[in-house]
This record gives C-alpha cells, sequence and structure tokens, in this order.
C-alpha cells in the first residue's frame, strides 16, 4: 500500500508542478525566473479560472495523500 501512495504522491507533485509553471501570466519563461511583471489585477475566466481550480484540487489531493502517508506509514 506505501508504494502505491508514493507513486500517487509523486504523480500529483509532479502535476502540480507543471500546472503551476502554467499559470505564469507574462512572456515566456521569462516570468518564471524572475522577469518583470506587471501588477494588473483582473478576473480569471476560460483557461485561467480552469488552471486555477485544477491548482486548488491538486493541492488538496496532495496534502491529503500526503497525510494518509503518513498515517500508514506511522
Amino acid at each position: 500500500m506505501e508504494v502505491y501512495l508514493n507513486i500517487v504522491q509523486i504523480i500529483i507533485s509532479v502535476a502540480l508542478v507543471a500546472i503551476i509553471l502554467l499559470q505564469v501570466r507574462s512572456g515566456g519563461l521569462g516570468g518564471v525566473f524572475g522577469g518583470t511583471e506587471t501588477a494588473v489585477y483582473k478576473t480569471r475566466r476560460g483557461v485561467e479560472r480552469t488552471l486555477f481550480n485544477i491548482t486548488i484540487g491538486l493541492s488538496v489531493a496532495f496534502f491529503v495523500i500526503t497525510m494518509i502517508n503518513v498515517i500508514v506509514t506511522g
């Protein structure tokens, strides 16, 4: 059981990192490495909202799997 939880946790963590990197709004990879970004506040629509919701879902799933993994192995 521990092996399966570890595999699921790795898959969720890789997906979470990928989704977070997709949310960078500034031009290309420059925003990831400290590029300048204008502070414009706007509502999330379409793809941005979907990515935001997926990020929240993956974060909650990662937390739950981590807690289950700690309980099972502890």
